[in-house]
């Protein structure tokens, strides 16, 4: 399964409802999970974004459909970014002419 990085940033509904984020986590869990994909790890953070997740999903379309789902919740502002690991990374340089 490919590998992804979402951060988010809450909006304003996400942030009037803060105290319901745990839940919104563990649904989001679920909700990955029905669609093939998992949440690996879930961070708060500090800085520009407020949560980041690590996540697996079987291909690019799966998780875009996953962020727009999340999306429409209106809670936060998903970025999803393709991650590649280090031995997929070294893959693809070895293939540059």
């Amino acid at each position: 399964m490919a590998e992804y990085i979402m951060l988010f940033r809450f909006t304003k509904a996400g942030v009037e409802k803060i105290k319901e984020s745990p839940a919104r986590i563990k649904a989001a869990k679920k909700l990955f999970e029905a669609h093939g994909a998992k949440i690996k790890t879930f961070y708060a953070v500090l800085g520009e974004y407020d949560t980041v997740c690590i996540v697996e999903a079987p291909d690019d379309e799966t998780i875009a459909r996953l962020s727009l789902l999340v999306s429409a919740q209106g809670n936060v502002h998903p970025q999803t970014l393709r991650a590649f690991s280090e031995e997929e990374f070294a893959a693809l340089v070895s293939k540059i002419s």
